[in-house]
């Protein structure tokens, strides 16, 4: 298994293998996910004080915070994956 790496934004970076999904932080379920996830202790804000635009759910129930846009983040997953070689 390969670990496959993708910028959030500042230098920060996730494990593509980990992500479950992107979303934009607009509505209220997802407001509520955060809220949620900052009680819990698994809420991780790579935004450097600025607004959030992407949240990034994780299979290990963390969640993301991250000032690029969401369309932006899946494009580098996608970038990613077709720099990639099978071997």
């Amino acid at each position: 298994m390969d670990i496959r790496l993708i910028n959030i934004g500042f230098g920060n970076i996730v494990s593509a293998n980990r992500v479950i999904a992107i979303v934009s932080p607009e509505s209220a379920p997802i407001k509520r996910i955060i809220s949620d996830a900052r009680e819990r202790g698994q809420l991780i804000d790579a935004t450097y004080g600025r607004r959030t635009r992407a949240v990034i759910i994780t299979d290990s129930g963390h969640v993301v915070l991250s000032a690029i846009q969401p369309e932006t983040v899946a494009n580098r997953f996608v970038v990613s994956k077709e720099g990639q070689t099978d071997t």
